[in-house]
């Protein structure tokens, strides 16, 4: 017999969700996730804006550092 495609994704989400739990399902999902916009234009928004100058300002200023552990 063969399965709608509506089956085999609902069968397939089913097995992830067996085998890497809920939250690991959805993390491996995100990764096929094509998102939305145009990241060219997006980029052009912000970097056309941001001079040297303001580079190097931002550089000159002190930061703390923020180490946040890998999962």
């Amino acid at each position: 017999m063969t399965r709608t495609l509506e089956q085999i994704r609902t069968e397939g989400l089913e097995a992830l969700r067996q085998r890497l739990g809920r939250a690991d399902m959805i993390r491996f999902l995100q990764q096929f996730e094509t998102g939305q916009g145009d990241y060219c234009i997006e980029r052009h928004q912000w970097v056309d804006a941001t001079s040297l100058d303001d580079i190097r300002r931002k550089l000159a200023e002190p930061h703390e550092e923020e180490c946040t552990p890998a999962e």
